[in-house]
């Protein structure tokens, strides 16, 4: 969920405007939301509406769910009211008209920031989530790898020495196995960087292995070559009987995953995941639908005004 929201006239923003119908689902009236991404007329505004509609059934999403034509009294300059066109919208049809609004309008540009973090988890398939956070985990042991480095230099552990500082910290953890070892043991071939192979419960391990060893240098102001490569083993056995209590798999049984390079490739290439599922598909219509109960008919399109 983003923490910024649609900005909005008068401080008002998108999520001020939701409203609940009958079914108890969410939803905002389009004319209530046009100001706020920045249409002047509502001629423009419909012709993003009725985009988003065209792209809401092209993603095999029924269209019903989301879009249901409506009415709304606006008042005039002379005080009278008027009966003019409006849509009810769910969340999802509302990200899809931004989607599919002006991107020359700042608000358009904001408005699609805000629902691509507001729709990042219905957009990703499990899959692709699990794989974004093993590259994410495999980004952040990759700057402990270097900020571990760095203080086992300020500890005194010369250039020549940094393979056996780091393997020690292996040998610790993976019950006296060092980093060729470890790939030996399972099968990872030699041109591939052993964390590239890691899953997120061995990156995530490891990650706080090396942690937890760059603090306590830091603490125990260790100063000696020596000391430094022991300091960095023994916090690598903490790692491991740590695991061990908590009955976790020891990292050497841990299966190798699949090379990064090839989800990275893979998450490329992959386009957005639109249907929806659960709840998120009966928009307008709550849960009725899920339940077995009948649906209110849907509303006659409206006419252009």
């Amino acid at each position: 969920m983003s923490d910024e929201p649609v900005p909005g006239l008068g401080g008002t923003s998108f999520e001020d405007l939701k409203q609940t119908n009958e079914f108890g689902a969410e939803f905002w009236s389009a004319r209530d939301i046009q100001p706020l991404l920045g249409y002047d007329q509502w001629r423009n505004f419909e012709g993003a509406v009725k985009k988003a509609r065209t792209s809401c059934e092209h993603s095999g999403n029924v269209c019903d769910h989301h879009f249901a034509g409506a009415s709304k009294m606006v008042r005039l300059g002379s005080g009278s009211e008027r009966k003019v066109t409006d849509y009810h919208l769910s969340r999802f049809a509302c990200y899809l008209i931004a989607q599919n609004g002006d991107p020359r309008k700042p608000e358009i540009a904001h408005a699609q920031r805000y629902f691509a973090v507001q729709t990042r988890r219905q957009e990703l398939s499990d899959a692709e989530a699990a794989d974004r956070e093993r590259l994410e985990l495999r980004r952040q042991a990759s700057e402990e790898f270097k900020n571990l480095s760095g203080a086992a230099r300020q500890a005194g552990v010369s250039n020549p020495m940094f393979g056996v500082f780091h393997d020690a910290g292996y040998q610790g953890m993976y019950g006296g196995l060092g980093r060729d070892s470890i790939k030996k043991r399972k099968g990872i071939p030699e041109k591939d960087e052993l964390m590239d192979r890691m899953d997120t419960t061995e990156l995530a391990a490891n990650q706080f292995r090396m942690t937890q060893a760059r603090e306590k240098l830091a603490r125990d102001g260790v100063k000696t070559e020596q000391r430094a490569i022991l300091t960095h083993e023994q916090v690598g056995k903490e790692v491991r009987a740590a695991i061990q209590r908590i009955g976790g798999t020891l990292p050497e049984n841990i299966p190798p995953a699949e090379p990064i390079r090839e989800f990275e490739k893979r998450l490329k290439q992959a386009r957005p995941k639109l249907v929806l599922d659960g709840p998120d598909a009966q928009g307008l219509r709550g849960a009725t639908a899920a339940a077995g109960q009948p649906e209110a008919a849907s509303s006659e399109e409206p006419s252009e005004r």
